[in-house]
């Protein structure tokens, strides 16, 4: 019984031993790779390690392996991923980067009148100007400066609206006036934004006021931080006398409708010309250049 066990397993190995051939050429053989009775063709993929190391363990690599056809990414040099779908994404990135240039307004930005000097820093704005020994400052930030569209969607059978008649997107930023006088060691600081039902008036209305001050607080001079242990009055609850007294106050120093109107000029110039430029870094990242 011992030698017919033998005989079996010898047998066995025999006929493993007999495959090879056939089993080893089956990867070279590209019809292989396709189901007989399928209209479909399971896609060719090749391991990161032999992209790398250009089968070098066993010293032969297949024709049919570099066939730049079956690459899964185009090679710029950068080492990073790059897909159809980064090239879709870079296509559109370009034909945005067109549309938004011919809708731009403003190549450079509006100047502001009343004498204020402009300062950058990325995406906020410094507005300075001296009056009488007072320094007047006015700073603002374009980001998340645009407000939501509230429009109602359009109903069934109602026509849509050309891109002549669709609303012009304005810049509305929250902004800080900071007023200093000489030997004070506090200015006193103003914070104001654009209320929504404000910024547009009918006709034969009195014009109201079309920003509006939120709080006022005495901060260091200087200082880029609010500092929240330093008393803070809230204008919600506020005497509108008092209040009055406070936009007059700003007024006299150059703030009033007219500077509010050139502000949201300006931030919206800004703001477009940040978008474009940050739609330009976008399509060179997704495009590695």
């Amino acid at each position: 019984m011992l030698k017919s066990v033998v005989r079996a397993v010898g047998a066995a190995v025999r006929l493993s031993s007999a495959a090879p051939s056939a089993a080893r050429a089956l990867p070279l053989s590209y019809p292989a790779l396709r189901s007989p009775g399928s209209a479909t063709t399971r896609p060719f993929t090749r391991s990161l390690w032999m992209l790398n190391n250009n089968g070098a363990s066993s010293g032969y690599r297949p024709k049919l392996l570099s066939s730049k056809v079956l690459n899964p990414s185009v090679s710029c040099g950068c080492g990073g991923l790059h897909t159809e779908g980064d090239k879709a994404f870079g296509d559109f990135l370009s034909d945005e980067i067109k549309e938004e240039k011919k809708i731009q307004k403003n190549k450079s930005l509006p100047k502001m009148s009343g004498g204020w000097e402009l300062e950058m820093n990325g995406t906020e704005a410094k507005l300075t100007k001296q009056l009488s020994g007072e320094k007047i400052t006015v700073t603002f930030n374009v980001n998340n400066s645009i407000p939501p569209n509230f429009e109602e969607e359009v109903e069934q059978g109602q026509q849509q609206k050309s891109p002549e008649d669709e609303p012009e997107i304005v810049s509305t930023p929250n902004f800080v006036i900071e007023v200093t006088k000489q030997g004070a060691k506090h200015s006193l600081v103003f914070d104001c934004h654009f209320p929504e039902d404000e910024m547009s008036h009918g006709e034969g209305e009195e014009e109201s006021d079309i920003f509006a001050i939120r709080e006022v607080s005495f901060q260091p001079e200087g200082d880029s931080d609010w500092k929240e242990t330093s008393y803070t009055l809230n204008t919600d609850s506020l005497d509108w006398a008092l209040y009055d007294h406070m936009m007059d106050f700003l007024a006299d120093r150059g703030v009033d409708n007219t500077f509010a109107d050139e502000l949201t000029e300006l931030s919206t110039a800004i703001e477009h010309k940040e978008y474009i430029k940050f739609l330009e870094d976008l399509q060179s990242f997704v495009n590695c250049k």
